[in-house]
This record gives C-alpha cells, structure tokens and sequence, in this order.
C-alpha cells in the first residue's frame, strides 16, 4: 500500500501537469492571435480614415471672445450680445456639419470645408463687436486673434488635427465667380445644376451680383471705408474660385453649394453689412442690400 500510493501520486502529478500545459498552451496562441489581429487592424484603420478625410471624430474647439472684451458701453450691449449669440451659432452650425459629412473629403477636408469657412465667419462677426463698442467708447484691437478654431484632441483629421478642408466639410458648395468690378463682386446670378449633382465637378465659374453699382451716394468720410470693402468682396469671391479649382472631384451632391457657395454668402453678408453700416454713419443707411450676397455657379 505504501508503495502504490506513490505511484497514484506520481500519475495524478503528470495528468495535472499535462493538462495545464495544454491550458498554457492554448492561452498563448489565443493571445498571439489576439494581439496580433484587432489591435494592429484598429490603427490601420484610424490612420487610413485620418487621412482620407472627415472621420468624424471630436468636436470643434473656439476661444471664448466674451471674456476677453474690455466693458462694454451700455448703447452698444445690445448689438455685442446678439453677435456674441451668433459666434455660438456659427460653432454649433460647424458642429453639425462636422457629423453629416464623415466620411467625405480628401486629407485637408475638415481645414477647409468645415474650420476655415468658420473663421472666415468669426472674423467678420468678431469684427461687428469690436465696431459696436468702437462707437461709444474705445475699439478692441486683437481680438481677431480668438477667430481660429480646432478640432479637439479626439478629432484627427487629415489636415493635422485642427484643421478641415474648406471644400471636403460639407460636401456640399456654392460656386461663384469673381466679378469685373473694383473690388466687388459682380456676376450674372445664374444657378448651375450640373455640377452640384456629383460633387464638385470643377465645371464653372463663381457670378456674384455687383454690390457698387446699387449704392446710394456714399458720403466722403464713409468712401475709404466703403472702397476696402468693396475691395474685400472681390477677395472673397477669388477664394472661393480658388476653392473650386482646388477641390475638383471632391464632396457629394450639395458639395459647392455648402461647402463653396454658401461660406460666400456668409462672408458677403457681412461684408455688405459693413458697407451699410459705414454710409449710414454719415448719411441715410441703405436698406434691402443683402439681397446682392448669394452667388452662383455659371457654366
């Protein structure tokens, strides 16, 4: 009896030791199998769709302009308070656009559909504050520096992270043309079909109405202030032929209108707003202007 005891022992230690093996041995290949597949796969797939476009990941940053603007005079609350609403807009608008378009654009697509266009708008609307407390007591200087925004830590995208391709965001676009005018915008307001239904087609050119040709009289003290910015619609309508040119074959059916066109209506809104608000500091303010912001793209 004693000495078979220890040969039980002796079978019950090798059938242990057998079957952890074959245990150890199938927890190494699962684990060889699994960190082999899905975590090499994952990144793959991260880096490919970060450089491919709007993957739709992370939310859109912007410095807070509220706080850094010297006391506001009391006749001018009204007017900083309702642009101060609208830079909030302009942010949640480019935040939605964000989740619509995953998935489009080439590599710069969120820089320059989604954050340029909404720096191009914050420019103009931080502008309007600084102009409201400039009225009645000392003008901001600097705070254009709070226009650009980024996309958060979560957010990579093909452009580096916080930028979007101007034409990729929206998939979507307007297309105009540069006017003959000096500094503005001039154009035939026609609206072409074809080339919004596949994306940017690259077929066309951008037409804008003339702004100059329906002003009123502009007083002389107004008339530097009105030329810069007649000047400055002219820009606009160049960067969005640009844009056009650059995004050739980019974006989905809607790309020009909401990617090109409507970015450059934004910016002409405010643009001729300014030329409005410049006449009528000095004389009758013209009514009915915005009217001449929406361009279009002609064949």
């Amino acid at each position: 009896m004693s000495r078979a005891l220890p040969k039980y022992n002796k079978r019950r230690v090798a059938l242990i030791g057998g079957a952890a093996a074959v245990v150890l041995s199938s927890a190494v290949i699962a684990g060889s199998a699994l960190a082999g597949t899905p975590k090499s796969d994952s990144g793959a797939g991260a880096r490919t769709l970060a450089a491919g476009g709007n993957t739709g990941v992370g939310t859109i940053t912007c410095p807070d302009v509220a706080s850094q603007l010297p006391a506001v005079p009391a006749a001018a609350q009204a007017e900083v308070d309702r642009n101060l609403t609208l830079l909030q807009t302009q942010i949640n608008e480019a935040d939605t656009r964000l989740k619509n378009t995953v998935g489009q654009g080439g590599p710069n697509f969120v820089d320059n559909a989604i954050l340029g266009p909404l720096k191009d708008k914050r420019v103009s609307t931080i502008d309007r504050i600084a102009i409201a407390i400039g009225r009645k007591g000392t003008k901001p200087t600097g705070l254009d520096a709070l226009a650009a925004c980024t996309l958060n830590a979560n957010g990579a995208n093909g452009a580096g992270g916080a930028g979007s391709n101007a034409a990729g965001n929206a998939g979507q676009g307007r297309g105009k043309r540069k006017g003959q005018g000096q500094g503005q915008g001039q154009g035939q307001g026609q609206q072409a079909n074809g080339s919004a239904a596949g994306g940017n087609t690259g077929a066309g050119t951008i037409s804008c109405p003339d702004v100059a040709s329906q002003l009123p009289a502009v007083p002389a003290a107004a008339q530097a202030e009105v030329d810069r910015n007649l000047t400055l619609l002219q820009t606009q309508i160049n960067e969005a032929d640009t844009r056009l040119k650059n995004t050739v074959g980019q974006g989905g059916p809607n790309f020009v209108d909401n990617a090109i066109l409507g970015p450059l209506k934004d910016k002409r809104v405010s643009t001729i707003d300014r030329i409005a608000i410049a006449i009528g500091r000095k004389g009758t303010k013209p009514t009915g202007l915005d009217a001449l912001a929406a361009c279009t793209l002609t064949k």
